[in-house]
This record gives C-alpha cells, structure tokens and sequence, in this order.
C-alpha cells in the first residue's frame, strides 16, 4: 500500500439487482467495470458473514466469524449453472429497488435456494464441492450444524438449549446429526456457493488490477458457533453466559457510549494456544480479501468490559489486551500481514505505538477534520503521514451532503471554507472534499459511493446506537452517470492515483 491509490467503500448489500438486495451477479462486474474505467485500485467492502434480522441485519452481527452470508448468492449465477430454470427465477419479485425489505428478500431467496439445492443433488458432478467441504470442515461442519440446530430449537439461543446440546456431548449431537442432515447439506451447500460466486468476482477484480479490502469485527456475537465451539476463550460464567461484555465509552456518536453485547475474549486463554483461533480467523479472512481492515484495532491494546447486567456502556472499565504479542504471533504465520487499523474513537499513545510499530496504516476521516482544533486535528490534511487510509466517512457517518446540510456547526462551516479557501454549495461540497482526501500526501484514499454519487442523509447507511432501518441503502443503476465516471477518474490522474 506504499503506492498512490484510490478507492471506494460499497457494501455488495448495496448494488443494484433485481432480487431485492445486492448480490455476487452481473451487477458486481459492472461494478468492477466502473472501478476500473474510473482508475480505481481498491474496492472495500462490509463484512460478508451472515446477518440475523434481530440485529437489524447488521455485518457486524453474526452467528459466525467464519461463514459468508448466502443472502449475497446470486440467483443468475446459480441459473448459468443449470441449478435453477429460467421459470423457477421468473417472475422477478416485486422489491424495492433503492432500499432493502430484509423480510421480503429472506423469504423469495430461500425459496430459490431450496430449488438450487435439489437440483444440485441430481446432478453427477459434485467433486468440486466435496473438496470445499473437506478443505473448510474445521469451521464449516459446526457452522451446519449450528444453523440446522437454531431452526430446530426456533430461534432460540443456544445456551438455553437442551443441556447435553448446549454442552456439545458427542452422543447427543450425533443423533441430532442424523435427524437434520438435510438440512445441513443445504446448509453446506449454499456456503459453497457463495464461495465460488466470490472467487469468480476476486479473480475478476484482480484481472483489472482491483484489490479487495475487506472487514473483520474484533468481536464475535454471543449467540454464535464461534462462541458455542469454543467457550473456554470467552468471558463466561458455569451456565456459559456472558458476565461482561464489549463496548465503548461515551463519546462522538453517543452520550452513554455504545454496549455491543459482545462476550469479550480471556486473552490469557488465547495466548496458550499460541493464538491459534485468531490466526486461523485471519488465514479464512485472507483467502477472501487481499487487505482487511479491522474494526476497533484499539481493543487489542485495551478494551472496555461492561458488567453484563448494565443497560448502557457508561460504568464499563478499560481492561488490558494482547498487545504487541498477538500480532508477532500471527506474522509468524503471515509474513506480511496486510491491516488497516481502525484506529478511530478514544485513540491512547499505547495503540498509536502499537500501530506504528508494526507499519499498519491507520484511519483518517475527513468528516472530523473541522473542528475548533484545527490546527492540530489528526483528521485535517496537512497532519497526514503517507501510511494511512483516508476517508471522507465511513458507513457509521452520515454522507458528505447529509453531515453538511444537517449537522455541520456554523463555526465548523466557516473552517472548513477557510480551509478550502473559498465557499461552496451542497451541490458540490462532496467533490471538494474528495478533492481534499485525494490530493493528500496519504497513500490511500477509500471513498464512500454515497459521496462518489453525490448523495444526502437518506443514503446513510447505518446510525450507531440505533437498532432499526439501518443498512438497507442500495444505489440505482442510473445514478452512476458518465459524469461520476468522469470527475472521479480526472481528479484520481490529477492526483497521481491511476495505476
């Protein structure tokens, strides 16, 4: 990442595509054809692990680390390959085309995904998905089972299962076994799936000189495979329920801080083993991205642990994490270890030496630049090192237009003005910013589509703290005009970040 590049920031979530949500189909690939017409070296996406509609479908809320999200199947692909006729796919559902009803989705896919499967069991040719299943049986069997077993039990989680269930003795998860078979094949099988429809599109990426970033939340969901298989490496009581439990501090994006929910790790556990669990999460990442940026870089260095019986984040307590030590481990098995450090928030000198140390670029985003400190402000241009990633936002902000139209502060306003050395409109204030990231001395810039595209609060895509109407944003097929092309591609040669 020492080269100039640029890039943009697009949940696959929010591609255009006929079945309701983006997914792995055409659209992806025109989606690299933009990119690559625009001279864009990076595309960086959310993460691709399976969502759960009482989290309001979040990325960073899952029932696995490991897993992909088989929502983002496509179902043209699976029709090219002969598991689904051209009856079976049409009619095309009648679904929103600018946002996501998750319901609406679940529902017509599952069906189509039922039909692919018995149809994949017909046909002769399945050495391909033998060797995938035996290549990932280490988290892929638990991961079928676990699914199989949550519809079993109807939803409920799994340390109010039956006992001899929650405590995984082999006889009574053998019997289970047998009983969902089905249902785990199936289960198998759409992961498989999605892994080839992904490789296809990496390997397309890679053959317009286009690298993948991806992300990896620090923390796992209680409520997962990850915690179920592996509970000796959690914060957890004799019943195996969480005691304590991840957050942050009060801060920018909320006055009583953020309670994640998370069970935190026993680091001291996890050092015994050599890291194992945590080399064997990046070694899965890596398969799939080229880069992966990880959220909350700062609880490797500390973290802050809530008692799990307190409704907010505020009496929560900053605990020491691994350090340095984890990640010697993991270059170890990495030579080199490709990782944006999500280094944003209540950032001390210990995770800045920590990130400095091991050269991992951190993050800057343009949207906190503005404010009374401007001089020294991390955020402002004229502090930035070239071993950072620069943002205008992330999918926790508000959009360019919506930040300065609805919440820049009069004072912040003049600044930023001062700053660029004139005024601007809503209409434009997007590109100047872009201007301001691209023309920066930091060898990466990760542009938002929403800011590439020009667009308001309604294209926000998430609003921390909140447990409703979030990531269901979609861009639309006629919004990404020849002009956007254009601008985009002029201000990435003006700036030195074609390759």
């Amino acid at each position: 990442m020492k080269i100039r590049r640029s890039g943009i920031l697009l949940s696959i979530t929010s591609l255009p595509s006929p079945y309701g949500i983006g997914d792995l189909g055409p659209w992806a690939y025109k989606f690299v054809d933009f990119l690559f017409e625009a001279k864009q070296g990076f595309w960086q996406v959310l993460p691709l692990n399976p969502t759960d509609p009482a989290y309001d479908n979040s990325p960073y809320h899952s029932i696995s680390a490991l897993a992909s999200n088989p929502l983002l199947i496509s179902p043209e692909l699976l029709a090219q390959d002969g598991l689904l006729t051209k009856t079976e796919i049409e009619p095309l559902p009648n679904l929103p085309r600018e946002w996501i009803d998750y319901e609406a989705v679940i529902t017509h896919k599952r069906r189509l995904f039922h039909l692919a499967y018995k149809h994949f069991k017909k046909s002769g040719n399945q050495y391909d998905y033998e060797k995938f299943c035996s290549k990932n049986a280490y988290w892929l069997e638990d991961f079928a089972l676990f699914v199989a077993l949550k519809s079993h039990f109807q939803g409920k989680v799994w340390s109010k299962w039956p006992s001899e269930i929650r405590d995984r003795q082999p006889e009574a998860l053998l019997s289970l076994k047998r009983e969902l078979q089905d249902r785990i094949e199936l289960e198998k099988f759409l992961q498989y799936m999605f892994y080839k429809q992904w490789l296809s599109l990496k390997d397309y990426c890679h053959q317009k000189n286009i690298h993948i970033i991806g992300d990896m939340p620090i923390y796992v969901d209680y409520d997962s495979v990850d915690v179920w298989t592996n509970p000796e490496i959690f914060k957890l009581d004799s019943e195996k329920k969480a005691y304590v439990v991840a957050g942050v501090p009060p801060d920018y994006f909320s006055q009583t801080g953020q309670r994640w929910g998370n069970p935190v790790y026993k680091w001291e556990v996890l050092k015994e083993t050599g890291y194992t669990w945590w080399i064997q999460r990046m070694e899965h990442a890596l398969k799939f991205f080229d880069i992966v940026r990880i959220d909350h870089f700062r609880g490797f260095v500390a973290y802050w642990q809530i008692p799990a019986n307190e409704k907010t984040a505020i009496k929560g307590s900053w605990v020491k994490g691994p350090g340095e030590e984890i990640f010697k481990a993991m270059l170890k098995r990495f030579p080199c270890l490709p990782i944006i450090a999500e280094d944003l928030g209540v950032i001390t000198p210990d995770v800045r030496e920590l990130v400095s140390r091991f050269q991992f670029p951190g993050m800057k985003l343009l949207i906190f630049a503005f404010g009374p400190d401007l001089p020294t402000n991390p955020y402002i241009p004229h502090n930035y090192t070239q071993n950072c990633v620069v943002y205008t936002g992330t999918h926790d902000n508000n959009t360019i237009k919506g930040w300065f139209e609805k919440e820049i502060t009069p004072e912040d306003k003049k600044r930023l003005f001062q700053y660029l050395g004139h005024q601007v409109s809503g209409e434009e204030i997007h590109w100047e910013l872009i201007r301001l990231a691209m023309m920066s001395v930091a060898n990466t810039v990760i542009l938002p589509m929403q800011d590439v595209l020009g667009l308001g609060e309604e294209a926000r895509m998430n609003r921390p703290a909140t447990t409703s109407g979030n990531w269901r944003w979609r861009f639309l097929p006629e919004q990404l005009t020849p002009e956007v092309t254009r601008r985009l591609l002029e201000m990435t040669k003006t700036y030195g970040r074609a390759p």
